[in-house]
């Protein structure tokens, strides 16, 4: 990728962009991000009032509404319908951001003490729903000039630590998943990144760390920047980027 970052008013004017998990957190602002950056955002979580709030955001920052679909990943017929839908108003999808992630009711918890029902909705979230994803919008990736699908992981899927277990375990998974559909899809303009966050300022990692300060971490609308980069048409994105690294500049090694 080249390291000059300087951007055009609306490097994205006119593209379609998906953002899955875009309620709060990473999804939130990326989805900001995007839609400052000139794109049409469609915005999924399952939270009808989050989304309504990322659309007064997204009103005020360019005076244009984002698609607002609201549902639950671990329904897969509604995620099997979501292509058919995107197809129907648009005809193509340009950039997809998958920022969906749970670790469930439970939070950290042993391995041996999970709920059965718990696990099983964490699998479906972070894993199948990706598979599916991947299904229901490979085709409309495929009529873009340009795809681009930005997946936002962990550090614990590369270095799993006690009480992680079904968090790292799926989000392993689904990342092992995209990295083996990127390699299916080389010789198309499709090109998958998938991004390590850190240490962000979101639900999950309070979820986690219930006791840490919120201004020790950095905020996620710091990622925001490096998703319209990796959206980029005109740009060839690597497939592994740390976000720590980027923001380093040219001198960090963000680029595997």
């Amino acid at each position: 990728m080249p390291t000059n970052r300087a951007m055009t008013d609306l490097p994205l004017k006119d593209r379609i962009a998906l953002v899955v998990g875009a309620s709060r957190g990473i999804g939130y602002e990326s989805a900001l991000a995007l839609a400052r950056a000139g794109a049409h955002v469609i915005a999924t979580a399952r939270t009808q009032g989050g989304l309504e709030d990322l659309d007064d955001a997204v009103f005020a920052a360019t005076g244009a509404h984002a698609t607002l679909i609201p549902f639950d990943l671990v329904d897969g017929g509604a995620i099997d319908r979501l292509g058919g839908a995107i197809f129907e108003r648009f005809g193509r999808l340009d950039i997809w951001v998958q920022a969906a992630a749970t670790m469930g009711a439970e939070g950290l918890t042993p391995v041996s003490h999970a709920d059965p029902r718990g696990f099983a909705k964490v699998e479906k979230t972070n894993f199948t729903a990706v598979y599916r994803l991947i299904r229901s919008l490979e085709p409309l990736l495929k009529a873009s000039n340009a795809g681009r699908v930005i997946h936002v992981t962990t550090s614990v899927a590369h270095a799993p630590k006690a009480f992680w277990g079904a968090y790292a375990a799926t989000k392993a998974g689904a990342e092992t998943l995209m990295k083996c559909w990127a390699d299916e899809i080389e010789s198309t303009p499709i090109r998958v990144s998938i991004v390590d966050p850190g240490r962000m300022r979101t639900r999950l990692r309070a979820q986690a760390y219930p006791g840490e300060a919120p201004e020790t971490v950095t905020h996620p609308s710091a990622i925001g920047p490096l998703v319209v980069e990796l959206a980029r048409g005109d740009m060839e994105p690597p497939l592994e980027v740390k976000f720590r690294d980027w923001s380093a500049g040219p001198g960090g090694a963000a680029l595997v």
